[in-house]
């Protein structure tokens, strides 16, 4: 049986530029949402529908195929049914397999589960239901306003008022909650359907359709600049703990001031700037080389001392650098690096741009609240403190220990290695 998760990703967005490419815990919506379908037990073959070139990138990434959709249905009054059934009629004519039952997944959903998806695809798979949606339980008292017409709205100058009215309640009598029908909220995480019954009917709900209650702690759709911040408070609370490991990444890339220092600058009578750095990351970064991993240190800063620390460290530095993430990018591509398979670590909003295009943004626990909030591991060593002494046990255990064998990463200069 196959079993199809549909992903709609399109570029625009007018709430959230880029919407879909955010980042909430480090990871951005199209990734997450690709995650949680990868890792459900019900889906085999996962797409993500999209017409941007960079959500496509991201969706391959990590391990989605990708269906470019048209002009036609990429627009925003386009239906994400019309995205569905494209992307399926797609996959079949590439496969040359029909698609049995196809889910509809959400981006805009961060806190999605595989539990989520497992449950809508198997309420058909399994449960018989011809659609499925996630739901959360709701014990709100919904009020609509109602127009001048229907409810006698009167001017009292400019200003208008109108009657209010319970939709799901006589405003004249509360009852306890346990007293009240139980009630559902459509959390638009994600649907199934089956694929004929889909193809025939137009749209997503048809024939008997099953409720898959999930957490309400776990409900935000994120739809404007707000919603976004509201996520990224709540990664840290909701999000499984996720620390890299040494198979996670081939490289390494440091920022310089309040990473591998405290942020503070000591200036002498004659002009002369010192900054302190900690002796447990000179330790740590022996062991990442020792390890065959690829370092860098990136910094805005051209100060003698990031090129003399680097050099002290033995590794290569690119400083005075004004576009950091441009310069991230270049030496990726010079050498041979997945930016997904990067670890970078900072601490302040000129670290954002690199944290964009890397796998594993790391802040420090000192880093600004925003990089922390778009951080994917944050450690809980401040910069300057041992806080890379900290990453590279994370990557290599407490002990520094480097995996046996060696494995040499090699980029095209071996004096990376």
């Amino acid at each position: 049986m196959t079993v199809l998760a549909v992903i709609p990703a399109r570029g625009g967005s007018k709430g959230v530029p880029a919407k879909n490419l955010a980042r909430v815990g480090g990871v951005p919506l199209v990734v997450r949402a690709v995650r949680a379908c990868r890792a459900s037990r019900e889906v085999t073959d996962v797409v993500v529908s999209t017409d941007d070139p960079a959500i496509a990138d991201a969706a391959r990434a990590a391990g989605a195929e990708v269906v470019t959709r048209p002009a036609a249905i990429a627009g925003d009054t386009a239906t994400s049914e019309a995205a569905v059934a494209h992307a399926m009629d797609a996959f079949e004519a590439v496969r040359a397999r029909a698609v049995d039952v196809v889910l509809l997944v959400q981006c805009t959903s961060p806190f999605l589960t595989a539990a989520d998806v497992d449950g809508v695809a198997a309420a058909i798979t399994a449960g018989g239901a011809d659609t499925a949606l996630t739901v959360a339980p709701t014990h709100g008292f919904v009020w609509r306003e109602a127009g001048a017409a229907e409810a006698g709205a009167t001017e009292a100058g400019s200003a208008k008022t109108a009657d209010g009215y319970g939709v799901n309640h006589d405003k004249a009598h509360r009852p306890r909650r346990q007293d009240r029908p139980r009630e559902y909220l459509e959390t638009g995480a994600a649907y199934a359907m089956r694929a004929d019954g889909f193809r025939a009917a137009g749209h997503r709900f048809f024939g008997r359709t099953q409720l898959v209650v999930t957490d309400p702690a776990r409900v935000l759709e994120i739809d404007e600049p707000q919603d976004l911040a509201r996520a990224r408070a709540l990664a840290p609370l909701l999000d499984p703990a996720a620390l890299p490991a040494y198979g996670d990444v081939d490289a390494v890339v440091l920022d310089f001031d309040g990473t591998q220092t405290d942020d503070r600058v000591l200036i002498d009578s004659d002009g002369r700037e010192m900054v302190a750095v900690h002796r447990g990351d000179g330790l740590g970064v022996a062991a990442l080389r020792r390890a065959g991993l690829a370092l860098l240190v990136l910094s805005t800063e051209r100060n003698p001392v990031v090129a003399a620390r680097a050099n002290k460290l033995g590794v290569p530095v690119l400083h005075g650098i004004d576009r950091k993430d441009a310069a991230l990018k270049q030496w990726c591509d010079e050498h041979g690096v997945a930016p997904e398979r990067v670890l970078y670590v900072g601490n302040d909003v000129n670290d954002l741009p690199c944290f964009d295009l890397v796998g594993w943004p790391v802040a420090v626990a000192s880093a600004h609240d925003a990089v922390r909030a778009a951080a994917r591991a944050v450690t809980a060593t401040p910069g300057g403190e041992g806080a890379i002494r900290e990453i590279a046990g994370w990557l290599l255990g407490p002990g520094l220990h480097a995996p046996s064998p060696v494995p040499t990463f090699h980029p095209h200069n071996t004096a990376y290695i």
